[in-house]
């Protein structure tokens, strides 16, 4: 069975109660079901990791390097100086996307600039929890142009 990595950082795990007029109503339990619902039909399941550390996240790509198809990755405010989280992810061979529910470049301009998304094979922003399940679909659509 091919595994999706969902990883989550900081103050996600607080979704639905977390200003919900930035972030939405949606928990971090509908938007893994949503996830698991998209590559589901595929046959593909849903590992989801959700953690306010640093070090948990990193410990979570490195683990789910060698047993993973692709990744869905929200590293919440550690995009703006999550160098480890970075350090990891440049050596996660699946591809990967970049979520954020929020419009980044709407808000405070520390939140314009992303020292992963480089290294992703996407980066989705600002269509609330609907954004994971497009990042899902584009796992799917990268999955059926990688060579068998």
């Amino acid at each position: 069975m091919s595994v999706v990595l969902l990883l989550n950082g900081p103050n996600l795990g607080v979704l639905g109660r977390r200003e919900p007029e930035v972030y939405g109503t949606d928990t971090l339990a509908d938007i893994e079901a949503a996830v698991a619902d998209e590559v589901g039909a595929r046959g593909w399941e849903v590992r989801s990791v959700q953690s306010d550390c640093e070090g948990e996240l990193v410990r979570a790509v490195h683990r789910h390097c060698d047993t993973t198809v692709g990744a869905i990755v929200n590293p919440g405010a550690l995009m703006i100086a999550g160098w480890s989280l970075r350090d990891a992810l440049a050596s996660y061979t699946p591809p990967w996307i970049e979520v954020h529910l929020s419009n980044v470049w709407a808000r405070e301009r520390f939140r314009h600039e992303s020292v992963i998304a480089p290294l992703a094979a996407g980066v989705i922003v600002g269509l609330g929890s609907y954004g994971y399940r497009l990042a899902a679909r584009s796992l799917l659509h990268l999955a059926d142009r990688e060579p068998a």
